[in-house]
């Protein structure tokens, strides 16, 4: 398979058009972001990270009846996924009251949630991805209903799965962030990442953060973090 022309650079990926009809080549970077872009570094390592554990969890879910876009890994930093049409929506999963949902509905961090919760916003960096509900989503012709429906179905069984696989290896999932896509035979599949920059990931038995708020943050440990997300999920550091 040959890398052709870039199609598009986002804040932690790129993505390339290739000489194999409906196949794209995805490669992370080390970039990282947070506050849609305001605050700007480099997490060493990232990239091969971010690939890695992305890559595993989509074949997880995959055996478990969710259409993903994953066709192959090339490379440490670099993976072969179906060419799809982005949903432009971001769906937020939660479990537990943390960030956003904390400060805007005045939980205490660490709240567990009486029922899981399903948020999606609008993907507008120059909007600063606003919160919209399926009346907006309608309005906006961003997702038809029975796409929405599907991608709740989904996101709700990918939050079963994940959880009760993470946490055979310590790691409780908090909250995530999901993105959908629809390949050129119509199908709606998994799309983007699950990684530590997508997924909050906290030690069962210490509470400490193993994802991106420790850059959000500034807690320090941020490529240590990373690296015990990959050895716990892949054996190796």
């Amino acid at each position: 398979m040959q890398k052709l022309a870039m199609l598009y650079e986002g804040k932690a990926k790129r993505v390339y058009e290739t000489d194999q009809k409906g196949v794209y080549i995805v490669s992370y970077k080390d970039d990282a972001t947070a506050f849609n872009g305001k605050k700007k570094g480099s997490i060493l390592g990232k990239g091969a990270i971010n690939n890695q554990v992305t890559n595993h969890l989509m074949q997880l879910l995959s055996k478990e009846g969710i259409p993903t876009h994953f066709v192959a890994q090339l490379s440490e930093t670099e993976t072969a996924v179906k060419a799809v049409r982005i949903v432009p929506l971001e769906v937020i999963v939660r479990s537990i009251a943390a960030g956003s949902l904390s400060e805007r509905l005045g939980l205490k961090e660490g709240t567990k949630l009486a029922s899981t919760v399903i948020e999606f916003c609008y993907k507008r960096d120059d909007l600063n991805d606003p919160l919209v509900n399926n009346s907006h989503i309608k309005a906006l012709g961003l997702a038809t209903e029975q796409q929405l429906e599907l991608i709740t179905k989904y996101s709700l069984k990918i939050n079963d799965i994940l959880s009760a696989y993470l946490v055979e290896v310590g790691i409780a999932l908090i909250d995530f962030k999901l993105e959908f896509g629809i390949t050129s035979e119509g199908e709606l599949v998994l799309a983007d990442e699950i990684s530590s920059d997508t997924c909050r990931f906290w030690d069962i038995k210490t509470g400490k953060k193993l994802d991106k708020d420790r850059f959000r943050r500034d807690l320090g440990d941020v490529e240590e973090a990373y690296h015990e997300v990959m050895q716990r999920l892949l054996g190796r550091a």
